[in-house]
């Protein structure tokens, strides 16, 4: 955890923080496209049964860092360690056979096939001539029913059928099918309405109890303070923060977000940014 000047940690706090190692960790991750430098030395930690707000501008980076955990982007330079090893992810399929899994913002579903068929898209049971069916349709319900996910009456309903939130849940379900240790949530409260985003934190916050590491990208401040345990802001391509969520106000993060400093929060001001 980065710390303001101003802040105390105490000697159990510490020891405590020591021994919960990430899961993920990122170390001095650079990342840049032709001569446009996006990612600056970024320092990023996912821990195991915690909710990791990661929040910043439009053009912060925070796209760009998702894409490189999932694999799609390929780091220029810093390490990636997986369960405390350094690993090398060179694809999404890298990511995936680690654990590793991201719902975006469009979800990537497919309105023509039914819940199961989404769940397993891709990853199908059984043979090129015979699927297992009852096998897959069962394990969907199971996963469904560990997240105690109520509003699907049926797994075989089209996802074409299904609101706003029931869609995202699939989506959500979808990730944790396939033990993953790590997911990373795009905005999924976005354009949801109450009710549905009531649904969808009250998943986000069940992710993290199950022992998963949860990354929750989201420009809803409220959403934001309600379910994160930690919140880690990007400014220009620069991790300028990452703090407990109890020990900052909505203020002192929207300045983050907008400034790069909060009275004495966020990092030295680099030589060649003006904060």
């Amino acid at each position: 955890m980065r710390l303001g000047m101003t802040d105390v940690v105490t000697h159990s706090e510490s020891t405590s923080e020591a021994m919960t190692e990430p899961v993920l960790e990122l170390r001095r991750v650079n990342k840049s496209f032709g001569p446009v430098h996006v990612l600056h030395d970024v320092d990023f930690a996912v821990r195991a049964g915690e909710v990791t707000a990661l929040v910043g501008d439009n053009g912060a980076g925070k796209s760009t860092l998702v894409k490189c955990i999932a694999g799609i982007h390929p780091v220029d330079s810093g390490t990636i360690r997986f369960q405390g090893r350094e690993v090398s992810v060179r694809g999404p399929k890298d990511a995936a056979d680690l654990g590793i899994e991201v719902v975006y913002q469009d979800l990537a579903l497919a309105d023509n096939l039914d819940i199961v068929q989404n769940m397993f898209l891709g990853r199908e049971r059984g043979s090129a001539w015979l699927l297992d069916e009852a096998g897959m349709e069962e394990a969907a319900r199971r996963t469904l029913a560990s997240l105690s996910v109520r509003t699907v009456k049926s797994v075989r309903t089209p996802v074409s059928a299904l609101s706003g939130g029931q869609r995202q849940t699939v989506a959500i379900a979808k990730s944790v099918l396939w033990e993953s240790s790590v997911v990373l949530l795009d905005e999924p409260t976005a354009a949801l309405g109450v009710a549905q985003t009531r649904q969808v934190l009250d998943l986000v916050r069940r992710l993290a109890e199950q022992g998963l590491g949860v990354v929750l990208i989201s420009h809803n401040m409220a959403d934001v303070f309600e379910v994160s345990d930690r919140i880690a802001v990007l400014y220009l391509g620069r991790m300028v923060a990452e703090v407990r969520t109890k020990d900052v106000t909505h203020g002192q993060v929207v300045e983050l977000i907008t400034a790069g400093r909060s009275g004495d929060l966020g990092l030295a001001r680099p030589e060649n940014v003006a904060l």
